[in-house]
């Protein structure tokens, strides 16, 4: 018998495949089985445009470099981020006016036709990645803000387009909802950020409770590190909060989706308080039991 292959699963999949197949591993379900096929397909589409672009930003792309070859970059500039995110920005173009050369940017295009989608939400995911690469520290929490306007809230948005019910005030409430929910990431996710070279807490707030970034790098938090966690947790739910009315002004299939994303949020709010806000010995996640009940608070109006 030979030996079993060291290959990543990934590298021999298509790098469309690889990149939809992530999908089963997200915070939260994408295309859950209960929505219309129709709202799936989109969705995923949506969500296979914004797990390449997190991927070129973060440099997980499937190894081989064929998402390079596709958007035209030659080998050499395949690991520079700023090249591919250039090359995908124009790729993305095509899908409004020509013919993209990316599978998953040509799978994106009969969902931008059919739900009439803007370039704009798109560009500023991109933006988000693009903005990654040059800036690694936040200083204050408004530019946190700023930056989730980029990196999150386009997404909410893109689900009440893709389902029709896009409103001023839904869009004010996903935005919320979106922002919080990316904070939480951000506090989950702290030390493997810092391996990645990016503080996601704002400077002034370290400041304020005298954290050093040499206190994020070490194996468990201290009280310094779990008072300013506590502090940001408390915005990221004071956030969910806002948003929330949003779950109550929808119906049918879209409320179960919505208060799946307002309570797992909420849910994972309440993992990190429950080790203490030490998010540095792993990153806290609800368990089932609870972020089920989160849920089920969120669709009755309790949350």
């Amino acid at each position: 018998m030979s030996a079993p292959s060291r290959e990543r699963p990934e590298a021999r999949l298509s790098p469309a495949s690889a990149t939809l197949d992530k999908a089963a591993h997200e915070n939260f379900p994408v295309a859950p089985f209960f929505l219309p096929r129709a709202w799936r397909d989109d969705l995923m589409a949506v969500y296979g445009f914004a797990r390449l672009v997190d991927d070129i930003g973060d440099g997980d792309l499937a190894p081989g470099g064929a998402d390079a070859r596709l958007l035209g970059v030659s080998p050499e500039r395949a690991n520079d981020r700023l090249a591919m995110l250039d090359a995908f920005e124009a790729d993305l173009h095509r899908v409004f006016d020509a013919t993209p050369r990316h599978p998953l940017l040509a799978a994106l295009q009969p969902t931008v036709r059919r739900r009439s989608l803007t370039p704009e939400p798109f560009l500023r995911l991109i933006e988000a990645n693009r903005q990654d690469q040059l800036v690694s520290r936040y200083e204050t929490y408004d530019d946190l803000v700023a930056y989730c306007e980029l990196s999150a809230n386009p997404v909410g948005r893109l689900v009440l387009a893709i389902t029709g019910t896009a409103t001023p005030e839904r869009v004010r409430r996903s935005d919320a909802v979106c922002t919080g929910l990316q904070i939480v990431e951000h506090l989950q996710d702290v030390a493997e950020d810092l391996g990645r070279d990016r503080v996601y807490l704002p400077a002034e707030d370290m400041k304020r409770f005298h954290v050093e970034e040499a206190d994020l790098a070490a194996p468990t938090a201290g009280a310094s590190v779990r008072a300013l966690v506590a502090f940001e947790a408390e915005r990221a739910l004071r956030l969910l909060n806002e948003g929330t009315p949003l779950v109550g002004s929808v119906h049918g299939r879209l409320k179960l989706l919505l208060a799946g994303f307002v309570g797992g949020g909420k849910a994972a709010v309440h993992a990190i308080t429950a080790v203490s806000y030490d998010v540095l010995s792993g990153p806290p996640k609800p368990t089932k039991p609870k972020l089920l009940r989160e849920v089920g608070a969120t669709l009755r109006g309790e949350g």
